[in-house]
């Protein structure tokens, strides 16, 4: 890779799981990056968010910890949901390529960190500075300058992009860039507890309690994770003491009435309330606003730490393609477009499930036990029960990166536990691949993450790009059929002979095209550059 064009460093603000990928990501890109953090050192209190899905494992796997988290979590691959103590259903999850990854791993955020920041420590180009407690941002045309409160005073540090990670607690920055943080706080809470026991046969499943009669007219929801752990939460009314709890022995019957007579230990316990929040924008000038920062929502169906990930991914690619000279600073704007959208699907689908979780009318609560009761015989009231809908990748189907193709229109949401059908804007299928001059095999979507990547089929003509896309733009072409003479590939992406995919350096489709003089208006149309005019082939 070539030298950045600028030799101020991207500010990352906040060390937690989305800012040290955020920082790793950009690296990679080879710019350099100051992570700064109000904490003074790393805390290690509670497993936090545990869920991690096979997407965010892959883009951990571009930075070098996704295979170690995985082999570290514990793999579960079916979601199990129970109304009183009858099964309604269980479902496992779509992979329509084959990805090394498992649909889901638990491993405790303690423990993410902890292999994040060994990958960190060993970046020359990555500096971390705890106890920088980020008061204001300024901007000019030089840059960005986060003023910073410290042990010895205030001081100044200037970069060239920021990207405002620094978690919900995010209010004086968020009022520094004059964001609205509009949304809801859910009135009922949730009791939290790692217990450490064993409980064969509970180790690989996700289980989901509507209306136990341990803990009538609520839910519980159960995760297995490493060490003989298991995450148990509770939903308890409003007034709920922890406290209280402890001193009459209420906590320990209630973890009995889940576990049973067996021994146990609790590793960390707490409870919270929950919100649905997010910025009003998530570019402002040079800093783009990312992970809790810019949106909260309920942890039913693991979409916060998922989706900042995402959001991490996003901004790094596009911010090191602006420094790079590969596109210009509008390709930001995209980012708010993207990952916005991303966000408000993720508050509508956690919305929708706080919604049945916690009925918040008299006529809401009746039809959820209509709803729950007729599940148990009726399949169409299944598709009703909402136990949260797990986390996915969006579709940038709407991106103005995206260059539609009216054979393969968007049918919306997919069926829980699916994935969409390959088409442009959505995320593609990842599978072994063989590159030429590679010894090595390799997969899809490493490929794509190595700059633009242009797939032919082949009874296509292959495309030639033109002379007005930078020079040492990472850009590569190759036949279908050289990277896998079998059918997995064309087959997970649904290929016809005829077309010309066109991929985003984050693995999403920006284009099925038919035509190869088209494939160079849909390369400057993701680096939002100009589009040339199409000649006719």
């Amino acid at each position: 890779m070539t030298t950045p064009t600028t030799s101020a460093p991207v500010l990352v603000l906040g060390c937690g799981p989305v800012g040290q990928t955020t920082a790793l990501l950009l690296a990679r890109w080879g710019l350099p990056v100051v992570v700064l953090d109000g904490r003074s050192e790393r805390d290690v209190i509670g497993s936090k968010a545990i869920c991690q899905q096979r997407d965010v494992l892959d883009v951990w796997d571009a930075v070098g910890v996704g295979a170690e988290v995985a082999r570290r979590g514990v793999t579960w691959t079916t979601a199990r949901t129970f109304h009183r103590d009858q099964e309604l259903f269980s479902f496992q999850f779509a992979d329509r390529g084959k990805s090394p990854f498992p649909p889901f791993v638990n491993i405790s955020q303690c423990e993410t960190e902890q292999l994040l920041d060994e990958r960190i420590s060993a970046e020359p180009l990555i500096e971390v500075r705890w106890g920088h407690r980020v008061t204001g941002i300024q901007q000019d045309e030089s840059g960005v300058t986060a003023v910073c409160a410290t042990e010895g005073g205030e001081t100044s540090v200037q970069g060239s992009y920021v990207v405002a990670c620094a978690g919900p607690r995010s209010d004086e920055i968020r009022a520094a860039l004059g964001l609205t943080f509009e949304g809801e706080t859910f009135d009922d809470h949730f009791l939290i507890c790692d217990i450490r026991t064993d409980m064969p046969g509970w180790e690989t499943e996700r289980r989901f309690y509507f209306d136990p009669e341990w803990n009538p007219g609520r839910q519980v929801l159960i995760h297995p994770c490493p060490d003989s752990t298991f995450r148990i939460d509770w939903q308890v009314p409003p007034d709920f003491d922890l406290a209280a709890e402890e001193a009459s022995g209420g906590l320990d019957r209630r973890i009995r009435q889940v576990i049973g007579d067996r021994p146990y230990e609790i590793a960390w316990k707490s409870v919270y309330r929950f919100h649905s929040r997010v910025v009003d924008r998530m570019r402002v000038g040079g800093v783009l606003v990312a992970g809790d920062a810019a949106h909260l929502v309920s942890p039913f169906g693991a979409r916060g730490l998922n989706s900042g990930v995402l959001d991490a991914e996003n901004a790094a690619w596009k911010i090191a393609f602006v420094l790079r000279g590969w596109a210009p600073e509008s390709l930001l704007d995209s980012y708010h477009d993207e990952r916005h959208a991303a966000a408000l699907e993720n508050i509508a689908v956690t919305g929708d499930t706080m919604r049945f979780l916690v009925p918040g009318t008299d006529e809401e609560a009746a039809h959820r036990l209509d709803v729950l009761e007729r599940a148990a015989t009726d399949p169409s009231a299944r598709a009703q029960v909402d136990s949260g809908r797990l986390a996915e990748p969006f579709w940038y189907v709407d991106s103005p990166l995206t260059t539609p193709d009216e054979r393969r229109p968007f049918p919306g949401r997919p069926a829980r536990g699916d994935v969409p059908v390959p088409a442009p804007g959505v995320l593609v299928p990842d599978c072994p691949i063989s590159v030429p001059g590679r010894p090595e095999l390799v997969r899809l979507r490493q490929l794509a993450r190595s700059g633009v990547t242009v797939l032919v089929g082949d009874d296509a003509a292959l495309p030639s790009l033109p002379e007005t896309l930078p020079a040492d733009l990472p850009v590569a072409v190759h036949r279908i059929s050289d990277l896998d003479a079998g059918p997995t590939l064309r087959d997970a992406l649904g290929a016809r002979p005829d077309e010309i995919w066109v991929l985003r350096p984050d693995g999403h489709v920006a284009a099925v095209l038919t035509r190869s003089a088209d494939v160079a208006p849909a390369v400057a149309r993701l680096l939002d550059r100009s589009v040339p005019s199409p000649v006719l082939a």
